[in-house]
């Protein structure tokens, strides 16, 4: 298989600061992918290396199989930037723009023409061609970067964060557009902290944390790993709770149930059971709260209730919960669950966060 980018041991230090350590990453041709991480995970730094802006300290990479230490400029003619923060001349008109970016990559006069209208026309900005920079909307200046960077029909496009600050309408359009570049063979390296847009758009995912590559998948199978690592947590401790709920012997069932509940509720793994029904009476709620897997319920006046009900019993918990409505003449209209996001996965493996014991004397 051809990768577009393939990273060995790629290393970036500054004095006794390790931005990036020994980075190994392969990322297909022709692929979405999306490159995550917080604020100083040594993703910039990567993405820097990567397009010859600096140097590895160790290590090296290719791109578009060209070794970015050894053929820096072959590299820099593979790749295309769309930057952040928009860098295109305010005074100039957006052909302006896009014709001085060709003038850089040397592209004769007598192709640019031809170039730069249907590249307009593919990100649909041909009828601003002629405006000012900076009379256009924040859309539309990101239109004519994506232009600019295709210019000399680059392998690898790099964009960073393409759709911050732009209205819901807008990024539609945007993400329509690098579909539509992904489909026509560019390779799309996507930096974004919008987590609905890396899952809507890309095939694999990379997140860095503290300089290390700490998670490299699917969107999906990272949130099935998250989801499994939870039922590994609630598996281990499952004894625990029985001994805590076994040591609560001098109040009543119930009580036992609900401070049980209350002490493990953080510790507990819950998939979120949302529904619409009709003819919501006092009597499924109660009996629904009284189900040992559930971790609580919420009721809202427009006759939706939400179920937190523990992960490890989900299948049949949701089962149990619809069989309750259903004998006590409740009818469901609408019903969804609430499993692992991108962002929990995020969060997860990139939060300072420590899980702790339950203290079975707290409930005694």
């Amino acid at each position: 298989m051809k990768y577009a980018i393939e990273t060995e041991s790629l290393t970036k230090k500054y004095d006794d600061f390790l931005a990036v350590d020994a980075l190994d990453m392969k990322v297909k041709n022709k692929s979405i992918f999306g490159f995550l991480g917080p604020n100083g995970a040594g993703k910039t730094t990567t993405i820097k290396m990567l397009t010859c802006l600096i140097q590895p300290t160790h290590g090296t990479a290719s791109v578009s199989g060209y070794d970015i230490t050894k053929k820096p400029d072959e590299v820099r003619k593979k790749i295309g930037m769309v930057p952040q923060l928009v860098s295109l001349y305010g005074d100039l008109t957006a052909r302006e723009n896009v014709s001085l970016c060709a003038d850089y990559y040397g592209i004769p006069k007598d192709k640019q023409e031809e170039r730069i209208a249907d590249l307009m026309e593919l990100v649909d900005i041909k009828y601003a061609e002629n405006k000012l920079v900076k009379q256009m909307s924040g859309g539309q200046k990101q239109k004519v970067s994506v232009v600019a960077s295709l210019i000399h029909k680059p392998d690898v496009l790099f964009l960073d964060e393409p759709t911050i600050g732009l209205d819901p309408t807008t990024k539609l359009v945007l993400w329509e557009l690098i579909q539509e570049l992904n489909d026509n063979g560019h390779t799309i390296i996507l930096c974004s902290h919008d987590m609905y847009e890396v899952e809507k758009l890309c095939e694999n995912i990379g997140i860095m944390n503290n300089g290390k590559l700490v998670a490299f998948d699917t969107p999906q199978k990272l949130k099935d790993n998250l989801m499994a690592k939870q039922e590994e947590i609630f598996v281990k401790d499952y004894p625990l709770m029985n001994e805590m709920k076994n040591n609560i012997s001098d109040i009543t069932d119930h009580q036992a149930s609900e401070v049980t509940k209350n002490k493990l509720d953080t510790h507990i793994p819950t998939t979120e059971l949302s529904m619409m029904v009709d003819n919501l009476s006092d009597t499924i709620i109660e009996k629904i709260k009284d189900l040992n897997f559930v971790y609580g319920v919420k009721q809202s006046h427009n006759k939706r209730i939400s179920v937190d009900i523990d992960q490890f019993s989900k299948d049949d918990g949701i089962n149990e919960v619809i069989e309750i409505i259903m004998k006590n003449n409740g009818n469901i209209t609408s019903i969804t669950t609430n499993d692992p996001s991108l962002e929990d996965v995020f969060v997860d493996l990139t939060a300072k966060k420590k899980f702790e014991s339950i203290d079975i004397e707290a409930v005694k």
